[in-house]
């Protein structure tokens, strides 16, 4: 990335911090009403002090165990299932089904099926973000592997392999950018879910310290949690983004776009040369013949 690119980043966030700065410091109240909002300055004094404590970081690990462990079952699970629905009929059959009825409803809608099913209300938090992650990698695996072209199964039935070899040198490895933009998909859900269900269910986690804070009126403290928690999905989103890459590494990368400018002088230069040619004189050319003097 450009440092252009890179400076016009930080700016819009810069500006967009800057405006809550100046609607909140002055109470603006323009139908949206920010005189209850806290400033950027009270948000960070509170951030500050929250980082010196224990519970933060307290709560920062349980919420980070819940999103890992519900994200690893949802990762393996549903690669598994999506991969056995596009290749089955049989799965198709037994699953596809179950799979279409469950999965319009919202994973948080699932938070009393189980506090009545799970024994601890973390197992149950842990389900509920498991299940919030599961759907978006089913559906990208199963949409991914039957994109996959039959010429390279043929080929390596053709060759002598099994059905094994076809599944492991052939569908997975073709399937691998659908199923990691799935995953991209599920984290970001499942943050969601896991938040949500901290806050109805939870004793521990960033989404119960959030719901705390507002019940006691602590608004800094609430946008604490929302900056902690934009930051964790940031973090999260961006380390399995940077697996993706990584795992297909071997896939054709397309070329970056060069800056509008250079492409402008780029393309002048060629206009120009193209020009040149069409008007110069080769240097074998024979020189034109005198004509005689009447």
């Amino acid at each position: 990335m450009s440092a252009v690119r890179r400076l016009v980043r930080v700016a819009s966030l810069a500006a967009a911090l800057g405006l809550w700065q100046v609607l909140t410091a002055h109470d603006v109240e323009l139908w949206l009403r920010f005189g209850q909002f806290p400033t950027v300055g009270e948000v960070a004094s509170a951030f500050g002090d929250r980082l010196g404590t224990g519970p933060y970081w307290q709560d920062l690990g349980h919420s980070l165990r819940r999103i890992v462990i519900g994200f690893l079952l949802a990762a393996v699970l549903g690669v598994a299932a999506g991969t056995a629905i596009a290749r089955s009929r049989w799965a198709a059959d037994l699953l596809g089904p179950l799979v279409e009825v469950a999965r319009p409803v919202p994973a948080i809608a699932l938070v009393p099926v189980a506090i009545l099913l799970l024994p601890t209300n973390e197992q149950g938090i842990v389900f509920i973000t498991f299940t919030a992650a599961f759907f978006p990698v089913l559906v990208s695996t199963r949409h991914a592997v039957r994109a996959l072209t039959p010429v390279w199964e043929e080929a390596v039935l053709t060759m002598g392999g099994g059905r094994l070899r076809v599944l492991f040198s052939v569908v997975l490895p073709g399937a691998l950018p659908g199923v990691f933009g799935g995953l991209s998909v599920g984290i970001g859900v499942g943050w969601i879910c896991v938040i949500s269900a901290e806050m109805i269910s939870g004793e521990y986690g960033v989404g119960y310290r959030t719901w705390q804070d507002y019940t006691v009126v602590d608004y800094p403290g609430v946008f604490v949690g929302m900056a902690t928690i934009g930051a964790l999905g940031r973090l999260t989103s961006t380390a399995v983004e940077a697996a993706g890459r990584r795992a297909t590494s071997w896939l054709p990368r397309p070329a970056e776009r060069p800056p509008a400018r250079a492409a402008r002088r780029a393309d002048r230069a060629a206009r120009t040369v193209r020009a040149g040619r069409r008007t110069a004189v080769p240097a074998h050319a024979p020189a034109p013949e005198k004509q005689p003097v009447p």
